[in-house]
């Protein structure tokens, strides 16, 4: 299985990069989009990676954020036959800590090729579309909302899904920002390999240094390699990496990783 960041938040190339994420991810069965980042530039960057989108036979949104979904619309206009695999909250009205709306375009609602789950969904063989409903510690939501009716509510980020890849006796767990909390995804899912965002980006490294060690100590602990992006945060990527070692990698625009067996 192949791996590559058509766009997040760094570049160690001539590829541009934006706040956002965008993964296209070849497997033996499928070649998959995983989120459209924050712009049409993951599709600018595709074409400069000789990566055909044409080509995508299946797609997913993690979550109804912005920056995952703000190319979705150029996706839909390139890509005319792959479904697009999201929960079915992913249009709720989303909010940051600022009341600026951080969700994804309303006005695309309802379009056909839209596949709106609430559950684990089992695509076949090699795809699972799932959630996260145990969770070992409270989920950290850093002021956003989520608006329903007349009220505003704290986010519990129900909308957020994950996609499990299984290729021979290898599973691997592919996230967007995991907003739910990277220790409760370690504890309630088995994987070889995660690739995603973690989230840490507001996490300062001296003043939240316990929850960061909390973190490195699960990752050391479990069985996985991880590949970050994204919302990890630069400086709390590297302090992982003095933590972890060997088992923590970062995935720029425009790399890509083998994971193994196709």
């Amino acid at each position: 299985m192949k791996v590559t960041a058509l766009v997040e938040n760094t570049s160690n190339c001539d590829l541009k990069a934006e706040h956002g994420l965008s993964l296209f991810i070849e497997t033996a069965r499928h070649k998959i989009l995983f989120d459209f980042g924050c712009s049409d530039l993951f599709a600018v960057n595709a074409e400069k990676l000789g990566v055909d989108l044409h080509e995508v036979d299946i797609a997913f949104l993690s979550h109804g954020h912005y920056d995952h979904s703000g190319g979705l619309e150029s996706f839909l206009d390139i890509n005319k036959h792959a479904n697009i695999y999201m929960h079915e909250l992913v249009f709720e009205p989303h909010y940051n800590g600022r009341n600026e709306y951080i969700g994804v375009d309303s006005t695309l609602d309802g379009h056909p090729r839209f596949i709106k789950v609430r559950e684990d969904t089992r695509i076949d063989s090699e795809l699972s579309f799932v959630t996260l409903r145990s969770l070992k510690r409270p989920i950290e939501t850093n002021g956003h909302k989520v608006r329903r009716g007349k009220y505003m509510e704290k986010e519990q980020y129900e909308h957020e899904m994950y996609l499990l890849i299984h290729e021979g006796y290898s599973t691997y767990l592919i996230s967007g920002c995991t907003h739910k909390g990277l220790i409760n995804l370690i504890h309630a899912f088995r994987f070889n390999s995660f690739v995603g965002g973690f989230h840490f980006m507001n996490y300062d490294v001296m003043w939240d240094e316990e929850l960061l060690l909390e973190a490195a100590d699960t990752i050391r602990n479990s069985c996985a390699d991880f590949y970050t992006c994204h919302c990890t945060g630069q400086e709390q990527f590297r302090f992982l990496k003095d933590e972890v070692g060997a088992k923590m990698h970062y995935l720029a625009t425009g790399e890509t990783i083998d994971l193994g067996s196709m």
